[in-house]
């Protein structure tokens, strides 16, 4: 027995990282796992991994699977999303909101459009999802929503400082993802619908990283691999309501919190995380 067995879910920013494991670690525990990303082939985008790989992963595997090219800050993009899940597998029992665009750029060179592009994907997008799922769920009261937040949500405090590293902008919209976690949270309570938040407690080795130069590959040591943070989602997604709605947390922490994992590092463990984690 799978722990999401007959559920349907959406993943988002699922054509690799920290989406990919956890589109495949739910399909493994028996979800109908629709994979939504920009890039549905290979070669369509700078970094490796894309839709078709991620499906093909989990079909190989024996899971279903489903492909959904989506620009999820495209309100249309989005409503062609939840519509098609729901035509081929039903209404959604799981919402992942793991796709993110990053600018390691000083606010003082970011473009406008860039600031403005960032936040139709790391925070419209996962508002949009949100409310089209939301009927479902409340008619059936019962459904789980995980946000994907980043310990840039952390802020550096107050000065002196050293260097800076361009994060202000990614920073900011994680910490906006973060406190509407919280907000959802309260909202949905009574309806049974479990809205919760995880970020890696350690950064997590991807193709997007390894591109910004936040890790040296993807066996580095200092890092946390993907399944790590699809196991917290997991986790965050079936335990009851009360155990988990309205938390702002992290993959090691939330692991071994629960006994998933024995031992821990990083953020929630070695070290505080944002505010929106400590309430």
């Amino acid at each position: 027995m799978g722990k999401l067995d007959g559920k349907v879910a959406i993943v988002t920013g699922a054509s690799r990282g920290i989406g990919k494991a956890t589109a495949c670690l739910f399909a493994a525990e028996g979800a109908k796992v629709v994979c939504a990303a920009r890039t549905l082939h290979e070669g369509e985008h700078m970094l490796e991994g894309s839709l078709t790989a991620t499906v093909s992963a989990i079909q190989e595997a024996g899971g279903i699977a489903l492909a959904v090219q989506t620009d999820v800050s495209d309100e249309g993009s989005c409503e062609r999303l939840v519509q098609t899940t729901k035509q081929q597998f039903g209404p959604v029992d799981v919402l992942v909101n793991d796709a993110a665009l990053q600018y390691t750029i000083p606010i003082r060179r970011l473009a406008v459009k860039q600031w403005v592009r960032t936040f139709a994907v790391n925070v419209h997008g996962p508002f949009m999802l949100s409310q089209m799922v939301l009927p479902d769920m409340i008619e059936r009261r019962s459904g789980a929503i995980v946000n994907v937040s980043s310990g840039a949500a952390i802020g550096p405090g107050r000065g002196p400082y050293a260097a800076a590293i361009g994060g202000t902008m990614y920073g900011t919209t994680k910490a906006a993802l973060e406190r509407f976690t919280q907000g959802l949270a309260e909202e949905l309570y009574k309806y049974g619908v479990s809205v919760s938040c995880v970020a890696p407690s350690v950064v997590v080795p991807t193709p997007g990283t390894i591109y910004h130069k936040l890790v040296s590959g993807l066996d580095d040591p200092r890092g946390e691999p993907p399944e790590m943070m699809a196991r917290a989602i997991l986790l965050l997604t079936t335990e009851t309501i009360d155990k988990v709605t309205g938390r702002v947390t992290y993959s090691q922490a939330i692991l071994k919190e629960f006994g998933w994992i024995a031992e821990g590092r990083g953020t929630g463990i070695d070290r505080p995380g944002s505010g929106f984690s400590q309430r």
